[in-house]
């Protein structure tokens, strides 16, 4: 039989599926013990049951060995002070070594097995003497990893223009390609400063809206369609799938009137045409 799945989140908003082979009795919010490479590890426990099942499980799960203990706890936060500290030091090793690169965060393995240094750069990094450096000042394995601008917002956490924490810092697993075409769908402005995140790239609900989009713009008319009317020609200048209204301007009177699509479908005197393809 196999055992239940955990979802175990760590610093940094990483989340890992992990087996309970001893069925462990905990809830999300609780602190576990698991196993890790060459040593341990302590995550907070984020999922249990039905919801990890549906996420996409790569490779085999570890095991969950234990809940937390209070002295635990109080490693964590000892980690936690050395992780400030490391950064610190690494920053000026990577400024001694002349390396362009940005150092994003520190993480220490909770059995101190294991310092990891993630940092984001342009081009590809020879770090091999900071490594070098680094392991002879700690006396641990060190570990370099770099990471894409949207895994330093994840990371590093904040709120949207939404005023809610970053949805990649929350629940996202993986990332999938966003372009300006998920804005044009919508009929969004391509400008930057309204359609970029914190991260500096496209924001990410564009693509949560974009099937939803998609579905309720089939009862509409493409925007700058062209129809017949008995009041004269007329251009769909814009449309409202929450109100469901199609705005029409009235080329002759210059007037725009608001109708139902309808409405859109009763007014037309011959069928409606799209504009060309560019």
């Amino acid at each position: 039989m196999t055992p239940e799945i955990l979802e175990i989140e760590f610093k940094g908003s990483k989340r890992v599926p992990y087996f309970n082979p001893k069925a462990i009795k905990v809830k999300p919010g609780d602190y576990v013990i698991v196993e890790a490479d060459k040593g341990i590890d302590l995550g907070r426990v984020n999922k249990i049951g039905r919801l990890v099942a549906l996420i996409q499980i790569k490779g085999k799960p570890k095991n969950v060995i234990r809940k937390a203990a209070p002295e635990d706890l109080e490693k964590l936060k000892e980690n936690r002070q050395k992780e400030a500290m490391a950064f610190l030091v690494g920053r000026e090793k990577i400024k001694k070594h002349n390396l362009n690169m940005k150092l994003v965060d520190v993480e220490y393995q909770f059995d101190n097995n294991k310092l990891t240094f993630y940092f984001t750069s342009d081009k590809r990094i020879d770090f091999r003497a900071l490594v070098r450096d680094l392991a002879a000042k700690y006396r641990t394995r060190i570990e370099l990893r770099q990471i894409g601008v949207r895994d330093e917002a994840r990371r590093l956490g904040g709120l949207g223009v939404c005023g809610k924490p970053l949805c990649c810092s929350c629940f996202m697993h993986e990332f999938e390609p966003i372009t300006t075409q998920y804005a044009r769908i919508q009929h969004l402005p391509l400008n930057p400063c309204k359609l970029t995140g914190v991260c500096g790239r496209l924001k990410c609900c564009l693509l949560f809206e974009k099937t939803f989009y998609e579905c309720s713009l089939q009862k509409f008319p493409p925007l700058d369609t062209k129809i017949r009317t008995d009041r004269g020609d007329a251009v769909v200048e814009k449309v409202d799938i929450f109100k469901e209204l199609i705005y029409l301007r009235y080329i002759r009177e210059d007037e725009v009137e608001a109708i139902s699509p309808e409405e859109f479908k009763e007014i037309q005197k011959e069928p409606a045409y799209a504009p060309a393809e560019v």
